[in-house]
């Protein structure tokens, strides 16, 4: 009897722990936290997970190639990178931002390189810096033209590949970063990643 009443005191318990891990909005739409580094795939298309391996790869190839490598030792300092485009070429609707973004990110963080501000920002910052000549004071006045120019400029794209039969579709992802010296228009490194490659496969049941 004791072990009856424990194994369903243990049930509830567990019904009510997991009904806490779950939230309720006011459509009645259902909603579960999740650890955001757990791989997910409800449409089959690129999400988070991907941008994840993608950056992760690349990044590691950018920081170490040779030119970067070069430069430092050259020169004795990081790089300046500015970051260009990242295109959209695949046939889905892609925030390529954000890609562009976890490059930039992963990037600095690795104490290789730095980044010069983007253009929409480096607008914002030169007006601030005109303001201060009429409204700073003297000591405290930004000097006008003391940018830092940039070394090298980060572009890259996304493009899809896809392979289909009715009820069956492969999408493979291609993703392409290059870097390049801003002075000569060199490309100083290319990297490519087609590690992403779905299975999508139509289920014949139906309800």
């Amino acid at each position: 009897m004791i072990k009856k009443l424990f194994v369903v005191f243990s049930a509830v318990v567990c019904i009510f722990s997991f009904v806490g891990c779950m939230s309720v909005n006011s459509s009645g739409q259902s909603v579960e936290r999740i650890n955001p580094n757990k791989q997910t795939d409800l449409s089959g298309y690129w999400n988070d997970t991907d941008v994840r391996i993608i950056a992760e790869t690349l990044v590691e190839e950018c920081v170490n190639a040779p030119a970067i490598i070069r430069y430092i030792k050259e020169n004795q300092k990081e790089p300046v990178v500015q970051l260009g485009s990242f295109k959209n070429r695949s046939d889905e609707h892609l925030d390529t931002e954000i890609l562009a973004t976890k490059f930039k990110v992963a990037l600095i963080n690795s104490g290789k390189v730095k980044f010069s501000a983007e253009k929409a920002v480096k607008e914002e910052l030169r007006e601030e810096i005109l303001a201060q000549q009429d409204w700073a004071s003297e000591e405290t006045a930004k000097i006008l033209a003391n940018e830092t120019g940039a070394d090298f400029l980060l572009i890259g794209s996304v493009r899809t590949i896809i392979d289909s039969i009715p009820g069956e579709t492969v999408r493979t992802y291609q993703v392409v970063a290059e870097l390049y010296d801003i002075e000569t228009s060199e490309i100083v490194w290319s990297g490519e990643n087609m590690d992403i490659k779905k299975h999508l496969k139509q289920s014949s049941i139906r309800w």
